[in-house]
């Protein structure tokens, strides 16, 4: 089969390799549609982010390795032993990160906690390839009412369930997200059917922030135009939001927007309040904890999705209640098209992309 793998980074060959062999628990897998996530697109070409090391060890250590490429929909093609949750011509859509199963978390029933499993893609091999070898326990099937394209989008829809489910949403909470690119987008709609009152989206870009009003937003501001923490605070009243989902950080070289996004998802959120960190910063920021302790400010952190998170997103999708499709800007056709998927995916703000780039290798 043909696959990409990585011998440094920004160094990247679609090689041939064999297909790999069935093993018990796992499916061997038809890829249909595959995306890099925002994440991998940054580690790709060696900006620091979440698991660079770990990456930067690999490629060191292992090249050519087979990389990245978690957010994908598949067709299974045969089922190894022991599986009994599906069969060939099932389309699947996946999690990333597994639980270990050795644990004493997994072996005491808390598998949803556990941190020491394998990440598809990182650890394990990844999709960017004709076809792959899932384990089980990381698939849901996809209903009919969703496509390929959406069924790509279930990983990081699942990401965005969890971080919602943090925030302990109240009926009727002030709602605001800092950032309106795939996952913002997301945390915005799931916000909205867990009982979020009135929704505040702010982005920078004017194709985010229409988007944002097409999926329901009821404010939206252009923090390239106005003040964002002003804006927020004049539209609550002078309090500020009841709870603040910051998605806009990172790397500035990719056009996110470094630590600046987190300054002012404090400043924004009302005393009291609760701000879920959903951006990766790629590294140590200065923090001013004493303002948080001062106000009373939770800062909390996503747990990681599970298979009832990824199977939620099947059916918040095929009931209409998120909406995907808008968000998919950019489709390419063709495994070669890869490396042009990276390349928008890094710099969506020079592409207008909302969504990560997709490739399309089977119909």
């Amino acid at each position: 089969m043909k696959a990409w793998r990585f011998y440094g980074f920004n160094d990247m060959l679609l090689d041939d390799i064999p297909v790999p062999a069935l093993r018990p628990g796992h499916v061997l897998a038809q890829i249909l549609v595959v995306q890099p996530s925002v994440t991998e697109a940054q580690l790709a070409f060696g900006i620091p982010t979440l698991a660079f090391e770990r990456i930067k060890k690999r490629l060191e250590t292992e090249a050519p390795v087979q990389l990245f490429g978690h957010e994908y929909a598949a067709r299974v093609a045969e089922v190894g032993p022991g599986v009994t949750r599906f069969k060939p011509g099932d389309r699947v859509a996946a999690r990333a990160k597994l639980p270990c199963q050795e644990c004493p978390l997994c072996l005491n029933g808390r598998a949803y906690l556990c941190r020491k499993g394998p990440i598809i893609g990182f650890q394990l091999p990844g999709c960017f390839s004709e076809y792959a070898l899932l384990p089980e326990i990381a698939l849901t099937l996809l209903d009919d009412r969703i496509s390929n394209a959406e069924g790509a989008c279930l990983q990081s829809l699942s990401d965005s369930i969890a971080s919602v489910e943090t925030a302990n949403i109240r009926m009727g909470d002030t709602v605001a997200l800092l950032g309106q690119g795939s996952m913002g987008l997301e945390c915005m709609q799931i916000a909205r059917v867990s009982g979020a009152g009135r929704i505040i989206s702010v982005d920078v870009r004017d194709e985010a922030c229409a988007m944002a009003k097409t999926l329901g937003a009821d404010i939206v501001i252009n923090a390239a135009k106005e003040d964002a923490v002003e804006a927020i605070r004049a539209a609550t009243g002078g309090n500020g939001a009841d709870i603040t989902f910051e998605c806009a950080g990172g790397s500035p070289k990719q056009g996110l927007a470094g630590s600046r996004s987190l300054m002012q998802a404090i400043d924004c959120t009302r005393s009291g309040g609760t701000i879920v960190g959903v951006s990766w910063f790629g590294g140590s920021i200065d923090f001013p904890v004493d303002t948080l302790r001062e106000r009373s400010l939770r800062y909390v952190f996503p747990d990681i999705s599970t298979l009832e998170h990824l199977e939620h997103t099947v059916r918040l999708v095929a009931g209409g209640r998120v909406n995907l499709k808008p968000t998919i800007t950019h489709q390419l056709h063709g495994i070669d098209k890869v490396p042009e998927a990276f390349e928008i995916t890094a710099n969506k703000g020079r592409y207008q992309a909302i969504n990560p780039a997709q490739v399309i290798l089977c119909e």
